[in-house]
């Protein structure tokens, strides 16, 4: 008897879906973690913008106006370095919980995931369970099968234009934007972006789903340059689980040859990227858990013992101890820390006072018919606090000169204002033709805020 056996053919190709996937509803330990995770993150991304701090909106991001307003902290476009800082800060950390945990950001805090698992819950209570979508969706349209799709769908608007609405609060006042919704009023820069925003929502979570995470999400190409032998990933125990096989649950699987799988499927059911992980590992496993928790359920109805697919390491597969201290994941630490640290000293050393020396070049100075030598000058002063500050203009560093001031300097909380001041003095009192001088703008309410600034005065 001959065979004919291509080289191909004895390679385990990983299983993928065709067509959309129908997730299965899963409960479990996991899921439970991610779902309270995902309420307190949605009740934070919606509440936020209604906080109030020092009798404004707690964090505003104003584009408008150019200013980032977080906590009493106004930041103005000099001080987008701190933006910087973040997006460092932010990629480190994630390169570290990668390089331990894996994953674990996209299967349990990343947008992504958290909108298409509240869809799919949706769509899970309209049109029923994962085999009655399928077979629903396999029948021909009837009035039930409308009804239930444009409910589905209408929910799901709903749901994208208040995600969209909430995310918009950030860059408009809030209270603002929702009397401005309840009146249609919306302008037509805020209703575009607001409908793009709910268009985009309504499409990633209702229609492109695991798409954007295994397609358009760069992280699922690259994370497996974090990952190293101990790092832990959702994995199946091929060595207790195989052969798999079905059987009855009083079958004894030793007897029967057969591994602890019993085949059952869940696992690929429940995944939302639609792979068999015992298949190995795969850049589209999001490493969400539901696969450990649709596994232990059945290992349980049938008297094994859990852990068949669970979060292990390479080198507890190999059944070897895992390092705990490893180079790479202290450095990943060690960098978060450090630039956050300088992040802290920066804030902490801030002073919220921004000041500029403007000079009229076509006329750095004029001198009149008795002899006296006049610098005109206009300070640019920026409030940054959220509070309207009054300010004193001193001058130093030129002795026996006479300057010109504003009486009364105030300036609203992230405003700016431009403030003439004129210098003048007896050309006999001058030393040199170019003289540095200094500018001190000093804060009335508060002695700690206060900034030199210097300049030059001309002569003849």
């Amino acid at each position: 008897m001959k065979f004919d056996f291509k080289e191909e053919d004895l390679i385990i190709k990983p299983f993928k879906q065709d067509g959309p996937i129908y997730i299965r509803e899963q409960k479990g330990y996991f899921q439970q973690i991610r779902r309270y995770l995902s309420w307190l993150l949605m009740t934070m991304f919606i509440g936020l913008p209604w906080v109030s701090y020092q009798g404004s909106q707690a964090i505003l991001f104003d584009v408008a106006r150019q200013q980032f307003r977080i906590f009493g902290i106004t930041f103005l476009p000099q001080d987008f370095m701190v933006l910087a800082g973040v997006f460092m800060a932010g990629a480190f950390a994630l390169f570290f919980v990668t390089n331990w945990l894996g994953r674990v950001w996209c299967g349990f805090m990343c947008p992504q995931t958290i909108w298409m698992l509240m869809f799919t819950w949706v769509e899970h209570r309209i049109e029923g369970t994962r085999n009655q979508r399928i077979k629903q969706d396999k029948a021909p349209w009837d009035f039930t099968k409308i009804q239930k799709k444009i409910t589905k769908h209408t929910i799901w608007l709903f749901m994208s234009l208040f995600t969209a609405t909430s995310f918009m609060a950030y860059f408009v006042p809030v209270h603002t934007l929702y009397t401005q919704m309840l009146s249609f009023q919306w302008s037509g820069l805020v209703s575009f972006w607001v409908f793009l925003f709910a268009l985009c929502t309504y499409g990633n979570a209702g229609f492109l789903r695991e798409k954007m995470c295994t397609v358009a999400c760069p992280y699922s190409r690259f994370q497996s340059v974090m990952f190293d032998k101990d790092t832990l990933l959702v994995s199946y125990d091929a060595e207790r689980g195989e052969q798999r096989g079905r059987r009855k649950r009083k079958d004894s699987p030793r007897e029967l040859g057969l591994g602890d799988c019993v085949d059952c499927n869940l696992c690929v059911d429940v995944c939302p990227a639609g792979i068999d992980i015992r298949n190995g590992l795969q850049y589209e496993c999001i490493n969400c858990g539901l696969c450990i928790d649709a596994c232990n359920d059945t290992m349980d109805k049938f008297g094994y013992e859990r852990g068949l697919i669970s979060y292990q390491s390479e080198r507890q597969q190999a059944g070897e101890q895992a390092k705990k201290i490893r180079i790479k994941l202290v450095g990943y630490a060690t960098l978060t820390a450090l630039i956050l640290a300088i992040m802290a000293t920066w804030l902490m050393n801030r002073m919220p006072l921004e000041v500029s020396v403007i000079r009229d070049r076509n006329a750095l100075y004029r001198v009149n018919y008795e002899g006296v030598v006049e610098n005109p000058y206009t300070l640019s002063v920026i409030n940054k606090t959220q509070q309207q500050l009054h300010y004193a203009i001193s001058f130093k560093g030129l002795d026996g000169a006479v300057v010109t001031t504003p009486t009364d300097i105030k300036i609203d909380g992230g405003e700016m204002l431009l403030i003439p001041i004129t210098v003048t003095i007896e050309s006999a009192k001058l030393a040199k033709k170019v003289q540095q001088v200094t500018f001190v703008v000093s804060a009335l309410e508060d002695a700690g805020i206060s900034l030199e600034k210097q300049s030059y005065f001309y002569s003849n």
